[in-house]
């Protein structure tokens, strides 16, 4: 008889085998379910072994991510929700630092590899409405643009989710992001006032 899959064991562990991986203690089947009061079979039972189990916590990282995005509302001001897009990324990694560093790890595959692209695109989305809209330059890709937006984002949580950076650090992100965005094409008064707003809107809180 097939055993009853319940999703509270299932993201049990996978987040205390990211946990695991993030500070970097061995991770095997007797190890991931010690103390847990859970079985070895349960991670059988829920991803069909270790190599399964390592798909499904790469992947729970871009699920997170993607909901994460998705609570991202659009508004007319397009350079303002990409803002907040690259805002809300950071808010994700913050939230959920284990599952972000074993996100990026290329040695996992990941159970539905669209879902990394998935999440890109809310930004692609964005940035082809401020092209549209006449914010950035004709000759700016979408992709590149979002692209770029990502990287400021991703370079800033790592030096603070994972590095040695304090949380101050993300202040920067207006003017990097500012300088970006005046580079594709936009005003730098108008710029301003909506990468202010996007990062305000969807700023991790301080601890």
């Amino acid at each position: 008889m097939a055993r009853t899959k319940d999703p509270a064991v299932r993201t049990l562990l996978i987040e205390r085998a990211a946990h695991m991986l993030r500070t970097r203690e061995p991770v095997t089947l007797r190890s991931l379910v010690a103390g847990t009061c859970v079985s070895t079979m349960a991670v059988y039972t829920h991803f069909g072994g270790m190599e399964g189990m390592w798909k499904a916590v790469r992947q729970e990282g871009f699920t997170r991510l993607g909901a994460q995005l998705a609570t991202v509302p659009t508004s007319q001001d397009p350079v303002r929700d990409l803002t907040a897009l690259v805002a809300a990324y950071v808010h994700n990694a913050l939230e959920h630092p284990d599952l972000y560093r074993v996100m990026f790890d290329a040695d996992f595959d990941l159970e539905n590899a669209q879902a990394a692209d998935d999440t890109l695109e809310y930004l692609v989305r964005a940035a082809a409405r401020g092209g549209a809209a006449g914010r950035f330059r004709a000759d700016v890709e979408p992709l590149e643009l979002a692209t770029q937006s990502w990287v400021v984002g991703h370079g800033l949580v790592s030096l603070v989710a994972t590095g040695p950076l304090p949380r101050q650090t993300l202040d920067h992100g207006t003017n990097l992001l500012a300088a970006l965005f005046v580079s594709s094409g936009d005003r730098p008064d108008a710029c301003r006032r909506s990468v202010e707003d996007g990062w305000r809107q969807a700023r991790p809180a301080r601890g």
